[in-house]
């Protein structure tokens, strides 16, 4: 039996690909975390629920078939900085297209701090490998 095409209209909300893009780039490898500053960070993480975290530090303009995202990072101290934005964009552009089937047309992106691996072993946060 051949499949039958519904119309109807499909609306992915901007807190919904606001989450995306802030989890994937939390997957690039020299990514700490997203936001502001690592204190109010801390602080909104421990009081947030897991959609917030994910949003947190992301802002997104959603349109019907493009996204334009500004992400506003944390980065680990002896990274490269080109490179994980870099990483970030491609990860951030892919998981767009695959989970939501939108383009992203820009990805601004923000250095806003930079975590060092002795304060996030003190408090009890997973350091990363170094990129070589």
């Amino acid at each position: 039996m051949a499949e039958q095409e519904i119309a109807g209209e499909t609306i992915i909300e901007d807190d919904v690909v606001a989450s995306i893009a802030g989890l994937a780039a939390r997957e690039v490898e020299g990514v700490s975390g997203l936001g502001k500053s690592s204190v109010r960070r801390a602080l909104t993480e421990r009081l947030a629920g897991t959609g917030e975290k994910a949003r947190l530090g992301v802002g997104v303009e959603v349109g019907k078939k493009e996204a334009i995202v500004d992400l506003s990072l944390v980065i680990v101290y002896g990274f490269n900085i080109p490179k994980i934005v870099t990483e970030v964009r491609k990860k951030v552009a892919s998981r767009l297209m695959e989970i939501a089937g939108l383009v992203a047309k820009e990805i601004n992106v923000d250095i806003a701090s930079i975590e060092f691996p002795e304060k996030m072993q003190a408090t009890g946060s997973k350091p990363r490998l170094k990129v070589e």
